[in-house]
């Protein structure tokens, strides 16, 4: 009777092992392109904001009028939907695009060497993000587009951005301790400054569910609040944006922050403007759907250089031996 092979911990593990990690072992992509994947995946936020913009813009948010089929007994959309069909369903068929954006970044992730934990991580907080606002969104299509569960959708696909957004910065740093590049006190209104820019996307989508543009033509129901009112809240918010970003901008200047901070903080202020004039204009021509489609992707871009600032306040080295930190440093503040 011949003797019975012995099965090792190293043999089970390798019997379990996910699929994620035998493509690491066969594949080593370059940090470049680890920080394209990431980039990848934060693009497709931006462009899923846009497009579920311009469902709403185009009174397409029942295009498709039940989830997750896109209409009683069919998957798709039909010639009997027209272009609100074709618009909702091509909208739904984006996040499959987005799905793959992320899980390309998880992968990229996964198979850098050496391995970084924390970058997969964050992949895999945007997938899970991603999979929560899909049952989002068929939400919000099942009670009828109603304004809290769609103000709900653009408030996680913010987080989304924040996430991905992060991880695309630590692409281009180490794993090392966080070092702060300048005082506390900066820091502290720096985060004055990305609190006040949470409050301002939070008004906005106020502004958009008190609005016109319900996104359907049906009678939908909007926010019970004074669209005026809370449009000139609104825009109080922009401004203390504005003057803490240039107070900060005054203050990097002052303490002869590195170049990082200041450039980053110099981006913000750019955007900042660019959509400040697409706000006034937009509310004084009665809020043309192309400008409001255009308003919604400078906010995505506004919160992207907020965060963006405050991650230029420190830098994160390199540990992998051999690696100068003050390289790796450098790439910090890109």
């Amino acid at each position: 009777m011949g003797s019975v092979p012995q099965v090792t911990r190293d043999d089970a593990l390798r019997a379990v092992r996910s699929p994620l990690a035998l493509i690491a072992e066969r594949w080593t992509p370059s940090p470049r392109t680890v920080q394209r994947a990431a980039l990848a995946a934060l693009v497709m936020t931006v462009v899923i904001v846009c497009t579920g913009g311009a469902v709403r813009l185009t009174g397409s948010g029942l295009g498709c009028p039940t989830w997750p089929e896109c209409t009683d007994g069919s998957l798709t959309t039909t010639r009997a939907m027209g272009f609100h069909g074709a618009v909702e369903f091509g909208n739904r068929m984006l996040t499959y695009v987005l799905c793959a954006a992320v899980g390309w970044a998880i992968i990229a992730a996964r198979s850098h060497k050496p391995w970084r934990r924390s970058l997969t991580r964050l992949g895999w907080a945007q997938f899970w993000l991603v999979m929560g606002n899909a049952v989002l969104g068929g939400i919000v299509v099942l009670v009828g587009l109603n304004p809290y569960t769609v103000a709900c959708h653009f408030l996680l696909t913010s987080a989304l951005l924040a996430v991905a957004t992060v991880m695309w910065q630590r692409t281009r740093e180490g794993d090392g301790a966080p070092r702060p590049l300048v005082g506390g006190s900066v820091v502290q209104l720096v985060w004055v400054l990305v609190a006040a820019a949470v409050l301002l996307i939070a008004v906005g989508t106020v502004v958009t569910g008190a609005g016109p543009h319900a996104g359907d033509s049906s009678d939908v129901a909007r926010m019970p609040v004074s669209w005026e009112s809370v449009s000139k809240l609104h825009a109080v918010l922009a401004w203390i944006v504005v003057t803490l970003t240039f107070a900060l901008w005054f203050v990097l200047k002052a303490v002869d922050a590195p170049a990082g901070p200041l450039h980053r903080t110099r981006d913000l202020f750019v955007v900042l403007l660019a959509q400040g004039v697409i706000g006034y204009t937009q509310y004084f021509l009665d809020l043309p759907e192309a400008l409001v489609g255009l308003h919604m992707l400078g906010s995505a871009l506004v919160w992207i250089a907020v965060l963006r600032v405050l991650l230029s306040m420190r830098e994160r080295p390199a540990t992998v031996p051999g690696v100068p930190a003050q390289a790796d440093a450098r790439l910090s503040t890109v």
